[in-house]
């Protein structure tokens, strides 16, 4: 891959707009949003913390869970200032990591800044945060010394947190931090799930007390949590699991900071194991493989019964999103499509096990000693991402196997902003309308940009009137109860999953750790800083293969903007060719460039329809901007040496 860097001190390639674009609703709509999330961040943050940033909560907090629900529910802040947020959203984006990990090192849960022990499903949901603050933030030396430090956690280069076994090419334990692995857990561990787990599979066939058919196992009585713990220890505490993958997040965040090029070499050599691991087990990815590296190991031979595996507690979907996202990382730091080669293996062997029922082709989520059962409709979510990826025709004809509903054509207004259309339940972060934004990509969805921006403007209002009333109030809330851990998530206003689809023309990412990847991203010209400039719109209408069209709206009919436009969220692609249309769909310039950025002059109340074409994954990926590079320009503080 081409390390992607122009010479900084000449001119970006450019491109002006002078002709008169009047806003179209979707602009207006961007910037209404924009504005009203702004404001709803600083109310969110004054509602929750005390003067210093600290939250408003208890005095203690027990057990290994916790940290990663304060960063969820702040970490959009710093994603919302890099699509465009104001300065007072970048600032409490930095103050809110910042007193987080400050606050919850008090309560016991985070050590040396990085959570001390947990899962990567916890971790994958919480350094979402850490991440973001990438595109935020990338000039800050702490992200850069921490970015290395939490890394050699992850690399066998931290004699205090041993995690990785480079030799063998494995996570030592499901249960890692900065404390180094976890090979036996205990009670107090468990001690904020008992009574959420009691409504959970049991985690085996064969505890005590537990009718393993009933679909429930009561954690909260002492006698089977007792057994539960003990179990655990023996068959599920030691060794790798798949939901490991998503370290190699932390792993390739640490590299777009730096370019050490050790960090892009584990990522494939670890993802490369799993592939060797899934080929011994017949094509079936295992989900327990022992410190030997053998599967099974700690599980009488099975493939099956492991921590966060495909019995117990999601099955089929938190074996999924961890595979998913080291393949994406993979591709983004090598360029090579080959590595999304067990993502691709992992759902077509899904789907092969599947059966039609009532016209729906349902999968087997879940592998018991019994065999293969919970069988549910298969998601098209993960083959949409793996086409958003490659573009290539096999992915999108992975897409087009799976029947969607009609319901998913629609967006219903209100009950499903921010929900999964086809249940209306709410998903994670509210992300829920991945499937009609890919129908929207696919010329399907007309008026779906409308549509989705109207759903945001109603979560955001439902958010703010539930975060505005007496249960809201964190002096209300029963701090005791240990699911209040979960309310600043609730009571968040600051979800905008449709104005980063139409911006960035990508699907948000997996909430369980997944890097935030986008067709471009944007730069304030004027202000040298990340976002689009104030009174800017943007929307990607169309990706076709290596080619999208992006219009750019000032709405500003007295001021000019300068935006300049990234290829890829890390400057992974380049861009080759820009054609301009105005308004009547006239060709109005053209311009051959070989740049990760191109710089678009707007005059006031003007726009421009761009048709982009580029060469993906031809880049080191990194978060320099046009201005700065942080691999380059962030030389981290050496300690004293001394004896």
């Amino acid at each position: 891959m081409n390390d992607g860097n122009r010479t900084r001190e000449t001119e970006l390639p450019g491109i002006a707009a002078s002709e008169s674009w009047p806003a179209p609703a979707w602009a207006l709509q961007e910037r209404a949003i924009l504005e009203k999330l702004n404001k709803a961040a600083t109310e969110y943050v004054a509602r929750y913390t005390r003067a210093d940033g600290t939250l408003i909560w208890r005095e203690e907090w027990p057990g290994m869970d916790g940290s990663d629900d304060p960063y969820e529910a702040f970490m959009n802040l710093s994603l919302l200032y890099a699509l465009g947020g104001n300065e007072e959203v970048g600032r409490l984006s930095r103050l809110m990591w910042e007193t987080i990990t400050w606050q919850w090192t008090q309560y016991g849960q985070i050590h040396r800044e990085f959570d001390a022990y947990y899962d990567w499903m916890h971790h994958g949901e919480g350094y979402l945060y850490f991440y973001f603050l990438g595109f935020s933030d990338p000039q800050s030396l702490k992200l850069k010394h921490r970015a290395i430090r939490f890394a050699r956690m992850y690399t066998g280069d931290d004699p205090e947190a041993p995690n990785y076994d480079r030799e063998k090419r494995l996570m030592r334990s499901p249960i890692t931090g900065s404390r180094g692995p976890r090979f036996e857990m205990t009670a107090e561990d468990w001690v904020t799930h008992r009574e959420i787990l009691d409504d959970y599979l049991a985690p085996f066939e064969d505890i005590p007390g537990v009718d393993f058919a009933s679909g429930k196992c009561r954690w909260s009585d002492d006698e089977i949590y007792g057994h539960i713990i003990r179990m655990m220890n023996e068959r599920q505490a030691k060794g790798d699991v798949p939901l490991n993958l998503n370290a190699t997040g932390l792993l390739a965040h640490a590299y777009m900071l730096t370019g050490d090029e050790t960090l892009r070499q584990q990522v494939q050599d670890y993802l490369s194991a799993w592939e060797e691991r899934t080929e011994r087990n017949g094509g079936l990815i295992p989900d327990n493989i022992g410190l030997s590296g053998e599967i099974g190991e700690y599980n009488d031979g099975k493939w099956w019964g492991g921590y966060y595996g495909w019995r117990w507690p999601h099955g089929y979907a938190t074996i999924i999103e961890p595979v998913f996202n080291a393949c994406a990382n993979a591709l983004l730091l090598t360029g090579d499509r080959k590595w999304l080669k067990l993502a691709r293996a992992v759902v077509d062997k899904q789907w092969s096990l599947g059966r039609w029922r009532d016209g729906v082709w349902e999968a087997p989520h879940r592998h018991c000693d019994e065999g293969w059962t919970d069988w549910r409709p298969f998601n098209a979510l993960h083959p949409v991402h793996l086409w958003y990826l490659s573009r290539e025709q096999e992915d999108l004809e992975r897409v087009q196997r799976i029947p969607i509903p009609d319901v998913l054509q629609r967006i219903d207004l209100p009950s499903n902003s921010g929900r999964n259309p086809a249940t209306g339940k709410e998903t994670k972060h509210f992300i829920g309308n991945t499937i009609p934004w890919f129908l929207f990509m696919q010329g399907e969805y007309e008026g779906y940009p409308e549509l989705i921006l109207q759903a945001g403007q109603t979560l955001i209002d439902r958010q703010l009137d539930k975060m505005r009333s007496s249960a809201g109030d964190p002096l209300s809330w029963n701090w005791e109860n240990p699911l209040s851990i979960h309310a600043w998530q609730e009571y968040c206003p600051l979800y905008f999953e449709g104005l980063l689809q139409l911006m960035l023309g990508a699907p948000m990412h997996i909430s369980h750790g997944g890097l935030q990847h986008a067709s471009v991203r944007y730069y304030d010209g004027d202000k040298c800083g990340p976002g689009l400039p104030e009174g800017v719109a943007a929307l990607v209408d169309r990706l076709e293969g290596s080619t999208l069209d992006v219009t750019l709206i000032n709405t500003d009919a007295s001021a000019a903007r300068e935006t300049v436009i990234q290829a890829g969220s890390f400057g992974e692609h380049r861009f080759i060719e820009a054609v301009a249309f105005n308004c009547d769909g006239q060709e109005v310039g053209a311009l051959s460039l070989q740049d990760r950025w191109l710089r678009v002059a707007l005059s006031p109340g003007s726009g421009l329809k761009l048709r982009l074409t580029m060469e993906r994954y031809v880049n080191r990926p990194s978060y320099a901007t046009p201005w700065f590079d942080p691999a380059v320009d962030v030389r981290p503080i050496m300690p004293r040496s001394g004896d």
